[in-house]
């Protein structure tokens, strides 16, 4: 026995044995039940916490989910408006279209037929090129531009021809290329 009261509690004919071991019983399991509580809350709290992160990543997972989205409608919006402003305001070819026209866009080297006085605006840079549902159509410069600000991956544009500055050595300076010059 570790507790000098109950050895003196013992002596004096206060308390029986049995009274003191019934006494150290409780207190032990009373000791054992505080730990299980002590552990149990413990893991509640850190039952808690996972789901308060488990809640946060959910929360921020929703929020990207809900960016992406808002991106792609915008996009698809965005699309639509270009679609609109080309099938509006493209020239119309006819049969009469007999030359085709060569051009790079978007590293491929493409065709679109045209008469003698569209590949002129297009080489002078009066009409653009842009490209909807895979094929090509001419507009004007403006709406051109307007194309090109909202997504210039669908539109090619040529500059009016400006002097280019050769270097003296270059042996072939004193050549033009011609514009009716079909590649």
């Amino acid at each position: 026995m570790n507790n000098p009261f109950q050895e003196q509690f013992l002596k004096a004919g206060l308390v029986n044995k049995q009274q003191v071991n019934k006494a150290n019983q409780q207190k032990k399991k009373s000791r054992s039940n505080q730990q299980q509580r002590s552990k149990k809350a413990i893991a509640d709290e850190q039952a808690r916490l996972k789901a308060k992160k488990a809640e946060q990543a959910k929360v921020e997972r929703d929020r990207t989910l809900n960016k992406k989205k808002e991106e792609q409608a915008q996009k698809k919006a965005t699309s639509i408006e270009i679609n609109q402003l080309i099938t509006d305001n493209c020239l119309k070819r006819n049969d009469k279209c007999e030359i085709a026209y060569n051009f790079e866009h978007r590293n491929k080297v493409n065709r679109i037929y045209v008469n003698a006085d569209m590949k002129s605006q297009v080489v002078q840079g009066k009409l653009g090129i842009a490209r909807i549902e895979g094929r090509y159509e001419l507009v004007p410069l403006s709406i051109a531009q307007k194309i090109q600000q909202r997504n210039d991956k669908r539109i090619v544009l040529f500059e009016a021809d400006l002097p280019q500055e050769t270097s003296e050595n270059d042996p072939y300076a004193d050549y033009q290329i011609p514009d009716d010059l079909t590649w």
